[in-house]
Protein backbone atom coordinates (compact mmCIF):
# COMPACT_ATOMS: atom_id res chain seq x y z
CA UNK A 1 0.00 0.00 0.00
CA UNK A 2 2.94 2.32 0.72
CA UNK A 3 4.18 1.81 -2.85
CA UNK A 4 0.76 2.72 -4.20
CA UNK A 5 0.74 5.86 -2.10
CA UNK A 6 4.14 6.89 -3.45
CA UNK A 7 2.97 6.43 -7.03
CA UNK A 8 -0.36 8.21 -6.71
CA UNK A 9 0.89 10.94 -4.40
CA UNK A 10 2.16 12.95 -7.38
CA UNK A 11 -1.24 13.16 -9.04
CA UNK A 12 -3.70 13.23 -6.15
CA UNK A 13 -4.20 17.00 -6.31
CA UNK A 14 -4.95 16.89 -10.04
CA UNK A 15 -7.30 13.95 -9.55
CA UNK A 16 -9.12 15.72 -6.74
CA UNK A 17 -9.55 18.93 -8.77
CA UNK A 18 -10.70 16.97 -11.79
CA UNK A 19 -13.28 15.17 -9.61
CA UNK A 20 -14.61 18.48 -8.28
CA UNK A 21 -14.88 19.88 -11.80
CA UNK A 22 -16.70 16.72 -12.93
CA UNK A 23 -19.28 17.14 -10.18
CA UNK A 24 -19.79 20.76 -11.26
CA UNK A 25 -20.10 19.67 -14.89
CA UNK A 26 -22.73 17.07 -13.93
CA UNK A 27 -24.72 19.77 -12.12
CA UNK A 28 -24.37 22.17 -15.03
CA UNK A 29 -25.36 19.48 -17.54
CA UNK A 30 -28.46 18.65 -15.55
CA UNK A 31 -29.40 22.30 -15.00
CA UNK A 32 -28.64 23.75 -18.41
CA UNK A 33 -28.51 21.00 -21.00
CA UNK A 34 -28.06 22.83 -24.30
CA UNK A 35 -29.16 19.80 -26.31
CA UNK A 36 -32.34 19.46 -24.26
CA UNK A 37 -32.87 23.20 -24.64
CA UNK A 38 -32.62 22.84 -28.42
CA UNK A 39 -35.28 20.11 -28.37
CA UNK A 40 -37.67 22.19 -26.28
CA UNK A 41 -37.03 25.25 -28.45
CA UNK A 42 -37.74 23.34 -31.68
CA UNK A 43 -40.83 21.77 -30.11
CA UNK A 44 -42.43 24.79 -28.47
CA UNK A 45 -40.72 28.03 -29.52
CA UNK A 46 -39.46 27.80 -33.11
CA UNK A 47 -42.86 28.53 -34.69
CA UNK A 48 -42.66 32.13 -33.41
CA UNK A 49 -39.01 32.74 -32.53
CA UNK A 50 -35.72 32.68 -34.44
CA UNK A 51 -32.33 32.82 -32.74
CA UNK A 52 -30.72 35.47 -34.93
CA UNK A 53 -33.60 37.56 -36.28
CA UNK A 54 -37.01 38.92 -35.34
CA UNK A 55 -40.01 36.88 -36.37
CA UNK A 56 -43.44 36.73 -34.71
CA UNK A 57 -41.38 37.14 -31.56
CA UNK A 58 -38.00 38.84 -31.02
CA UNK A 59 -34.62 37.27 -31.84
CA UNK A 60 -33.88 35.09 -28.83
CA UNK A 61 -30.07 35.08 -28.70
CA UNK A 62 -29.89 38.85 -28.20
CA UNK A 63 -32.84 38.84 -25.79
CA UNK A 64 -31.50 36.03 -23.61
CA UNK A 65 -28.19 37.86 -23.22
CA UNK A 66 -30.06 41.04 -22.36
CA UNK A 67 -32.76 39.83 -19.92
CA UNK A 68 -32.33 38.62 -16.36
CA UNK A 69 -32.71 34.83 -16.07
CA UNK A 70 -35.18 35.02 -13.15
CA UNK A 71 -37.43 37.38 -15.12
CA UNK A 72 -37.22 35.21 -18.24
CA UNK A 73 -38.32 32.10 -16.31
CA UNK A 74 -41.36 33.93 -14.93
CA UNK A 75 -42.12 35.44 -18.36
CA UNK A 76 -42.04 32.10 -20.20
CA UNK A 77 -44.14 30.34 -17.58
CA UNK A 78 -46.89 32.98 -17.38
CA UNK A 79 -46.16 36.40 -18.87
CA UNK A 80 -49.80 37.44 -18.45
CA UNK A 81 -49.51 37.19 -14.66
CA UNK A 82 -46.51 39.54 -14.74
CA UNK A 83 -48.37 42.05 -16.90
CA UNK A 84 -51.46 41.87 -14.66
CA UNK A 85 -49.21 42.41 -11.64
CA UNK A 86 -47.98 45.67 -13.19
CA UNK A 87 -44.41 44.59 -13.91
CA UNK A 88 -42.99 47.42 -16.05
CA UNK A 89 -40.49 45.21 -17.87
CA UNK A 90 -43.24 42.69 -18.71
CA UNK A 91 -45.62 45.41 -19.91
CA UNK A 92 -42.92 46.79 -22.20
CA UNK A 93 -42.02 43.33 -23.52
CA UNK A 94 -45.67 42.55 -24.28
CA UNK A 95 -45.75 45.46 -26.76
CA UNK A 96 -43.35 43.71 -29.17
CA UNK A 97 -46.01 42.00 -31.29
CA UNK A 98 -49.79 42.07 -31.57
CA UNK A 99 -49.73 38.27 -31.45
CA UNK A 100 -49.91 37.01 -27.86
CA UNK A 101 -47.23 34.61 -26.71
CA UNK A 102 -48.28 31.16 -25.50
CA UNK A 103 -47.79 30.53 -21.78
CA UNK A 104 -45.93 27.38 -20.69
CA UNK A 105 -46.96 26.65 -17.07
CA UNK A 106 -45.84 23.02 -17.32
CA UNK A 107 -42.18 23.82 -18.06
CA UNK A 108 -39.87 23.52 -15.06
CA UNK A 109 -37.19 26.06 -14.14
CA UNK A 110 -34.48 23.67 -15.36
CA UNK A 111 -36.19 23.20 -18.74
CA UNK A 112 -36.49 26.96 -19.23
CA UNK A 113 -32.85 27.40 -18.19
CA UNK A 114 -31.92 24.81 -20.82
CA UNK A 115 -33.73 26.84 -23.49
CA UNK A 116 -31.94 29.99 -22.30
CA UNK A 117 -28.59 28.18 -22.47
CA UNK A 118 -29.36 26.97 -26.00
CA UNK A 119 -30.46 30.45 -27.12
CA UNK A 120 -27.22 31.96 -25.78
CA UNK A 121 -25.05 29.24 -27.34
CA UNK A 122 -26.82 29.41 -30.71
CA UNK A 123 -27.38 26.73 -33.34
CA UNK A 124 -24.48 24.32 -33.99
CA UNK A 125 -22.65 24.45 -37.32
CA UNK A 126 -24.26 22.86 -40.34
CA UNK A 127 -22.11 19.75 -40.32
CA UNK A 128 -23.11 19.07 -36.74
CA UNK A 129 -26.85 19.48 -37.18
CA UNK A 130 -27.61 15.81 -37.79
CA UNK A 131 -25.56 14.74 -34.80
CA UNK A 132 -27.25 17.37 -32.63
CA UNK A 133 -30.66 16.21 -33.78
CA UNK A 134 -29.78 12.60 -33.03
CA UNK A 135 -28.63 13.60 -29.57
CA UNK A 136 -32.16 14.78 -28.71
CA UNK A 137 -33.29 11.25 -28.03
CA UNK A 138 -33.28 10.88 -24.26
CA UNK A 139 -30.04 12.86 -24.07
CA UNK A 140 -30.89 14.27 -20.66
CA UNK A 141 -30.67 10.82 -19.06
CA UNK A 142 -27.73 9.71 -21.22
CA UNK A 143 -25.58 12.76 -20.54
CA UNK A 144 -26.31 12.58 -16.86
CA UNK A 145 -25.53 8.87 -16.76
CA UNK A 146 -22.18 9.28 -18.53
CA UNK A 147 -21.13 12.25 -16.40
CA UNK A 148 -22.31 10.45 -13.28
CA UNK A 149 -20.20 7.37 -14.02
CA UNK A 150 -17.13 9.51 -14.72
CA UNK A 151 -17.69 11.42 -11.51
CA UNK A 152 -18.10 8.21 -9.47
CA UNK A 153 -14.86 6.78 -10.89
CA UNK A 154 -12.93 9.96 -10.20
CA UNK A 155 -14.35 10.29 -6.69
CA UNK A 156 -13.39 6.69 -6.03
CA UNK A 157 -9.81 7.40 -7.16
CA UNK A 158 -9.71 10.44 -4.89
CA UNK A 159 -10.95 8.32 -1.96
CA UNK A 160 -8.24 5.73 -2.67
CA UNK A 161 -5.60 8.46 -2.74
CA UNK A 162 -6.79 9.94 0.53
CA UNK A 163 -6.95 6.51 2.18
CA UNK A 164 -3.48 5.72 0.85
CA UNK A 165 -2.09 8.93 2.33
CA UNK A 166 -3.84 8.25 5.64
CA UNK A 167 -2.42 4.70 5.78
CA UNK A 168 1.03 6.00 4.93
CA UNK A 169 0.81 8.62 7.66
CA UNK A 170 -0.24 5.99 10.23
CA UNK A 171 2.59 3.69 9.12
CA UNK A 172 5.11 6.51 9.56
CA UNK A 173 3.80 7.30 13.03
CA UNK A 174 3.99 3.64 14.11
CA UNK A 175 7.51 3.19 12.70
CA UNK A 176 8.61 6.46 14.27
CA UNK A 177 7.44 5.29 17.68
CA UNK A 178 9.29 2.03 17.15
CA UNK A 179 12.46 3.99 16.34
CA UNK A 180 12.66 2.76 12.74
CA UNK A 181 14.20 5.14 10.23
CA UNK A 182 12.03 5.65 7.10
CA UNK A 183 13.64 5.90 3.67
CA UNK A 184 10.97 6.82 1.08
CA UNK A 185 11.44 6.15 -2.62
CA UNK A 186 10.74 9.57 -4.07
CA UNK A 187 12.07 8.88 -7.56
CA UNK A 188 10.12 5.81 -8.64
CA UNK A 189 10.00 5.71 -12.49
CA UNK A 190 6.49 6.03 -13.89
CA UNK A 191 6.61 2.72 -15.79
CA UNK A 192 7.81 0.89 -12.70
CA UNK A 193 5.11 2.54 -10.65
CA UNK A 194 2.39 1.50 -13.10
CA UNK A 195 3.63 -2.10 -13.10
CA UNK A 196 3.57 -2.15 -9.31
CA UNK A 197 0.11 -0.62 -9.34
CA UNK A 198 -1.31 -3.37 -11.54
CA UNK A 199 0.27 -6.04 -9.35
CA UNK A 200 -1.93 -4.86 -6.52
CA UNK A 201 -5.00 -7.13 -6.41
CA UNK A 202 -7.28 -4.51 -4.88
CA UNK A 203 -6.45 -1.95 -7.56
CA UNK A 204 -6.90 -4.52 -10.36
CA UNK A 205 -10.30 -5.52 -8.93
CA UNK A 206 -11.41 -1.90 -8.71
CA UNK A 207 -10.16 -1.16 -12.25
CA UNK A 208 -12.02 -4.17 -13.71
CA UNK A 209 -15.17 -3.22 -11.77
CA UNK A 210 -15.12 0.32 -13.19
CA UNK A 211 -14.44 -0.98 -16.70
CA UNK A 212 -17.36 -3.42 -16.54
CA UNK A 213 -19.67 -0.69 -15.19
CA UNK A 214 -18.66 1.73 -17.97
CA UNK A 215 -18.99 -0.83 -20.77
CA UNK A 216 -22.34 -2.04 -19.40
CA UNK A 217 -23.69 1.51 -19.32
CA UNK A 218 -22.56 2.34 -22.85
CA UNK A 219 -23.91 -0.99 -24.09
CA UNK A 220 -27.27 -0.43 -22.41
CA UNK A 221 -27.57 3.08 -23.84
CA UNK A 222 -26.67 1.86 -27.31
CA UNK A 223 -29.28 -0.90 -27.18
CA UNK A 224 -31.88 1.53 -25.81
CA UNK A 225 -31.37 3.84 -28.81
CA UNK A 226 -31.42 1.04 -31.39
CA UNK A 227 -34.07 1.75 -34.01
CA UNK A 228 -34.51 5.40 -32.94
CA UNK A 229 -34.04 7.58 -35.99
CA UNK A 230 -34.50 11.15 -34.77
CA UNK A 231 -32.92 13.49 -37.31
CA UNK A 232 -33.16 10.94 -40.14
CA UNK A 233 -33.07 12.93 -43.39
CA UNK A 234 -32.76 10.81 -46.54
CA UNK A 235 -31.96 12.31 -49.94
CA UNK A 236 -35.20 12.31 -51.94
CA UNK A 237 -35.44 11.79 -55.72
CA UNK A 238 -36.95 15.28 -56.08
CA UNK A 239 -35.72 18.21 -53.98
CA UNK A 240 -39.11 19.17 -52.57
CA UNK A 241 -38.88 22.12 -50.16
CA UNK A 242 -41.46 22.13 -47.36
CA UNK A 243 -40.10 25.53 -46.34
CA UNK A 244 -41.09 26.97 -49.73
CA UNK A 245 -44.45 25.24 -50.09
CA UNK A 246 -45.77 25.10 -46.50
CA UNK A 247 -43.85 28.12 -45.23
CA UNK A 248 -43.45 30.79 -47.91
CA UNK A 249 -46.49 29.81 -50.00
CA UNK A 250 -48.64 28.87 -46.98
CA UNK A 251 -50.03 25.71 -48.61
CA UNK A 252 -52.14 23.75 -46.12
CA UNK A 253 -50.78 20.33 -45.14
CA UNK A 254 -54.06 18.64 -46.09
CA UNK A 255 -53.83 19.88 -49.66
CA UNK A 256 -51.08 17.33 -50.29
CA UNK A 257 -51.52 14.91 -47.36
CA UNK A 258 -55.28 14.57 -47.69
CA UNK A 259 -55.49 11.29 -45.79
CA UNK A 260 -54.28 12.66 -42.45
CA UNK A 261 -57.72 13.86 -41.34
CA UNK A 262 -59.80 10.97 -42.64
CA UNK A 263 -57.74 7.77 -42.62
CA UNK A 264 -55.01 5.87 -40.81
CA UNK A 265 -52.26 7.10 -43.14
CA UNK A 266 -51.45 10.70 -44.05
CA UNK A 267 -50.63 9.44 -47.59
CA UNK A 268 -47.96 10.61 -50.01
CA UNK A 269 -49.47 12.91 -52.65
CA UNK A 270 -49.57 11.70 -56.22
CA UNK A 271 -47.82 13.61 -58.97
CA UNK A 272 -51.27 14.73 -60.19
CA UNK A 273 -51.50 16.91 -57.06
CA UNK A 274 -48.17 18.54 -57.96
CA UNK A 275 -49.44 19.20 -61.49
CA UNK A 276 -52.36 21.26 -60.16
CA UNK A 277 -49.83 24.06 -59.69
CA UNK A 278 -46.76 23.06 -61.67
CA UNK A 279 -48.60 22.73 -64.96
CA UNK A 280 -48.22 26.51 -65.03
CA UNK A 281 -45.59 27.18 -62.33
CA UNK A 282 -42.25 26.20 -63.88
CA UNK A 283 -39.76 28.53 -62.15
CA UNK A 284 -38.23 29.47 -65.53
CA UNK A 285 -37.12 32.89 -64.23
CA UNK A 286 -34.44 31.18 -62.11
CA UNK A 287 -33.03 29.05 -64.92
CA UNK A 288 -32.61 31.46 -67.85
CA UNK A 289 -35.97 30.61 -69.35
CA UNK A 290 -35.56 26.85 -68.90
CA UNK A 291 -37.88 24.76 -66.74
CA UNK A 292 -36.60 24.02 -63.26
CA UNK A 293 -34.76 20.65 -63.22
CA UNK A 294 -36.81 19.50 -60.21
CA UNK A 295 -40.12 20.41 -61.88
CA UNK A 296 -38.91 18.63 -65.00
CA UNK A 297 -38.59 15.46 -62.88
CA UNK A 298 -42.32 15.77 -62.12
CA UNK A 299 -43.09 16.06 -65.84
CA UNK A 300 -40.94 13.01 -66.57
CA UNK A 301 -42.67 10.96 -63.86
CA UNK A 302 -46.15 11.68 -65.25
CA UNK A 303 -45.15 11.61 -68.94
CA UNK A 304 -46.04 15.25 -69.52
CA UNK A 305 -44.71 17.29 -72.45
CA UNK A 306 -44.81 21.02 -71.54
CA UNK A 307 -44.28 22.02 -75.16
CA UNK A 308 -47.42 20.28 -76.45
CA UNK A 309 -49.31 20.20 -73.09
CA UNK A 310 -50.00 16.48 -73.62
CA UNK A 311 -49.56 13.34 -71.51
CA UNK A 312 -48.02 10.08 -72.67
CA UNK A 313 -49.00 7.21 -70.33
CA UNK A 314 -46.37 4.93 -71.83
CA UNK A 315 -43.69 7.20 -70.36
CA UNK A 316 -45.12 7.34 -66.84
CA UNK A 317 -42.71 6.37 -64.08
CA UNK A 318 -43.61 6.66 -60.38
CA UNK A 319 -41.48 8.85 -58.12
CA UNK A 320 -39.66 6.58 -55.66
CA UNK A 321 -39.94 8.68 -52.51
CA UNK A 322 -37.98 7.50 -49.48
CA UNK A 323 -40.14 7.21 -46.38
CA UNK A 324 -38.97 9.39 -43.48
CA UNK A 325 -41.39 8.49 -40.67
CA UNK A 326 -41.82 4.76 -40.29
CA UNK A 327 -43.34 2.83 -37.39
CA UNK A 328 -42.73 -0.92 -36.91
CA UNK A 329 -45.46 -3.26 -38.14
CA UNK A 330 -46.59 -4.16 -34.62
CA UNK A 331 -47.36 -0.50 -33.77
CA UNK A 332 -50.79 0.80 -34.79
CA UNK A 333 -51.15 4.53 -35.32
CA UNK A 334 -54.19 6.27 -36.77
CA UNK A 335 -53.67 9.82 -38.04
CA UNK A 336 -57.38 10.67 -38.11
CA UNK A 337 -57.87 9.74 -34.45
CA UNK A 338 -55.11 12.07 -33.36
CA UNK A 339 -55.63 15.07 -35.63
CA UNK A 340 -59.45 15.06 -35.42
CA UNK A 341 -60.51 13.50 -32.11
CA UNK A 342 -57.39 14.45 -30.16
CA UNK A 343 -56.60 17.74 -31.90
CA UNK A 344 -57.67 20.02 -29.03
CA UNK A 345 -55.78 17.99 -26.40
CA UNK A 346 -52.64 17.75 -28.56
CA UNK A 347 -52.65 21.47 -29.31
CA UNK A 348 -52.92 22.35 -25.64
CA UNK A 349 -50.27 19.85 -24.56
CA UNK A 350 -47.75 20.95 -27.23
CA UNK A 351 -48.52 24.67 -26.94
CA UNK A 352 -49.37 25.16 -30.64
CA UNK A 353 -50.56 28.51 -31.98
CA UNK A 354 -54.06 28.74 -33.58
CA UNK A 355 -52.50 29.32 -37.01
CA UNK A 356 -50.27 26.22 -36.73
CA UNK A 357 -51.48 22.84 -38.00
CA UNK A 358 -51.73 20.07 -35.43
CA UNK A 359 -49.21 18.18 -37.60
CA UNK A 360 -46.44 20.26 -36.01
CA UNK A 361 -46.95 18.42 -32.71
CA UNK A 362 -45.25 15.27 -34.04
CA UNK A 363 -43.56 16.34 -37.27
CA UNK A 364 -42.10 19.57 -35.90
CA UNK A 365 -41.99 22.94 -37.71
CA UNK A 366 -42.20 21.46 -41.20
CA UNK A 367 -42.74 24.93 -42.66
CA UNK A 368 -39.10 25.74 -41.80
CA UNK A 369 -37.57 22.56 -43.23
CA UNK A 370 -35.82 22.82 -46.59
CA UNK A 371 -35.59 19.03 -46.53
CA UNK A 372 -37.97 17.22 -44.20
CA UNK A 373 -36.47 15.06 -41.45
CA UNK A 374 -37.78 13.00 -38.53
CA UNK A 375 -38.30 15.56 -35.79
CA UNK A 376 -39.66 13.37 -32.96
CA UNK A 377 -38.19 10.07 -31.71
CA UNK A 378 -41.50 8.16 -32.26
CA UNK A 379 -40.61 5.76 -29.45
CA UNK A 380 -43.13 4.09 -27.16
CA UNK A 381 -41.87 6.21 -24.26
CA UNK A 382 -42.43 9.39 -26.27
CA UNK A 383 -46.00 8.35 -27.14
CA UNK A 384 -46.81 7.27 -23.58
CA UNK A 385 -45.52 10.52 -22.10
CA UNK A 386 -47.81 12.48 -24.42
CA UNK A 387 -50.77 10.25 -23.51
CA UNK A 388 -50.02 10.87 -19.82
CA UNK A 389 -49.80 14.65 -20.15
CA UNK A 390 -52.47 15.48 -22.74
CA UNK A 391 -55.73 16.67 -21.16
CA UNK A 392 -58.84 15.32 -22.89
CA UNK A 393 -62.05 17.34 -23.01
CA UNK A 394 -65.37 15.78 -24.08
CA UNK A 395 -66.89 19.16 -24.93
CA UNK A 396 -67.78 19.59 -28.62
CA UNK A 397 -66.02 16.33 -29.49
CA UNK A 398 -68.07 13.96 -31.66
CA UNK A 399 -66.15 10.86 -30.59
CA UNK A 400 -66.55 11.39 -26.87
CA UNK A 401 -70.18 12.37 -27.39
CA UNK A 402 -70.64 8.88 -28.85
CA UNK A 403 -68.90 7.35 -25.84
CA UNK A 404 -71.20 9.20 -23.43
CA UNK A 405 -74.22 8.17 -25.51
CA UNK A 406 -73.09 4.54 -25.44
CA UNK A 407 -72.50 4.73 -21.68
CA UNK A 408 -76.03 5.99 -21.12
CA UNK A 409 -77.42 3.16 -23.25
CA UNK A 410 -75.42 0.59 -21.27
CA UNK A 411 -76.90 1.91 -18.03
CA UNK A 412 -80.40 1.58 -19.50
CA UNK A 413 -79.68 -1.93 -20.83
CA UNK A 414 -80.22 -0.90 -24.45
CA UNK A 415 -78.52 -2.38 -27.51
CA UNK A 416 -74.92 -1.28 -28.25
CA UNK A 417 -73.17 -1.87 -31.58
CA UNK A 418 -69.52 -1.35 -32.65
CA UNK A 419 -70.78 1.08 -35.30
CA UNK A 420 -71.91 3.44 -32.53
CA UNK A 421 -68.31 3.80 -31.39
CA UNK A 422 -66.78 4.30 -34.82
CA UNK A 423 -66.56 0.66 -35.80
CA UNK A 424 -67.30 1.50 -39.44
CA UNK A 425 -64.19 3.65 -39.93
CA UNK A 426 -61.89 2.37 -42.70
CA UNK A 427 -58.79 2.50 -40.52
CA UNK A 428 -60.27 0.01 -38.04
CA UNK A 429 -59.70 -2.83 -40.49
CA UNK A 430 -57.61 -1.55 -43.41
CA UNK A 431 -53.97 -0.93 -42.56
Amino acid sequence: MRDISLIIRRVWKSAFMFTALSVLIVSATQAQDVVEGRKIFKDKCSSCHQLDRNSTGPALTAKMNELDEAFTIKWVRNWKALVDAGDKQAIEAAKFSPSEMTTFPTLTDEQIKSVIAYAKAGEPKKEGDAAAATATVDTGVSNFSIAGIVAIILISIAVLVILGRAIKMLERLILKKQGVEINEENDVPLTVGIRRLFKNKKFVFFFILCLVAALSTFGWMSMWNTGVHTGYQPVQPIKFSHELHAGTNQIDCQYCHSGAFKSKNASIPSVNVCMNCHKSVQATEKYNGEISPEIQKIYTAIGYDPATLTYDKSKEKPVEWIRVHNLPDFAYFNHSQHVVVGEEAIRKQKGLQPNEPVCFACHGPVNTMEEVYQFSPLTMKWCINCHKDAEISGKDNAFYTKVIEAHEKIKKGEKITPALLGGLECGKCHY
